[in-house]
């Protein structure tokens, strides 16, 4: 499985030769030859990982990706990788038995995430452009009733499309959002952890950190340790 979040790069199986760009996942079969690479121009970058299990083969059907086509188009790319990011950071820590019954739950999460995003609605529907409104919105608060009565919905309405969708409410997603921006900024930045809770929004620096404990495990400042030690 590669996850393309920048630039571009290619794929090539029986079925020939894909140009695969961001936002973009591949999933390719386990035993289907294959080989890939950075377009000369416009390198990619990508996190990847390779899945094995029972489950595996009902999943990547439900993905939607074939033989023929392994690319699969990602509205939220962030959500997949974060999640590769805890698989890769899990594995890291140790290969105890309790360690990789946790990474399975994270890889099927994986799977899964990459079914659900090939459900999301497609562009202008009312819940794609509540998504968009909180991707632009990830520096600042929402609320829920003003936020539906913007889309001309119910509150009600708005968080069971979300439910059914991510699996989650309106502002879980905002948050995951908010979680995912603030890792890019700790990880590629030398923002202070305040500074980094300020660009999403929570500009009280002890409350940025036990939302980022409270998801990720770790403070900030562990985190970016673990990232770059």
């Amino acid at each position: 499985m590669i996850v393309c979040t920048a630039g571009a790069g290619w794929v090539e199986t029986r079925a020939g030769r894909r140009r695969i760009g961001s936002s973009t996942a591949v999933v390719i079969p386990g035993g289907v030859p294959h080989s890939y690479g950075a377009d000369a121009n416009d390198p990619w970058t990508i996190w990847w990982c390779h899945v094995r299990g029972t489950d595996v083969s009902e999943l990547v059907v439900a993905t939607g990706t074939t033989d023929a086509d392994v690319t699969l188009s990602l509205r939220t790319p962030e959500r997949a990788t974060s999640l590769i990011d805890e698989i890769v950071t899990s594995l890291e820590r140790d290969v105890s038995p309790a360690r990789l019954l946790a990474t399975s739950g994270m890889a099927w999460r994986l799977l899964t995430q990459l079914v659900v995003d090939r459900l999301l609605p497609h562009r202008d529907t009312t819940l794609e452009r509540a998504m968009r409104y909180l991707e632009e919105r990830v520096d600042g608060r929402v609320q829920v009733p003003a936020l539906a009565a913007l889309l001309g919905v119910s509150a009600s309405h708005l968080s069971a499309q979300f439910r059914k969708a991510t699996g989650g409410g309106v502002l879980a997603h905002h948050t995951s959002l908010k979680m995912a921006r603030a890792r890019t900024l700790l990880d590629t930045t030398d923002l202070s952890v305040a500074e980094v809770g300020r660009h999403i929004g929570m500009a009280d620096a002890f409350y940025f950190s036990r939302q980022f404990r409270a998801v990720h495990g770790m403070s900030p400042r562990a985190y970016r340790e673990t990232r770059k030690g």
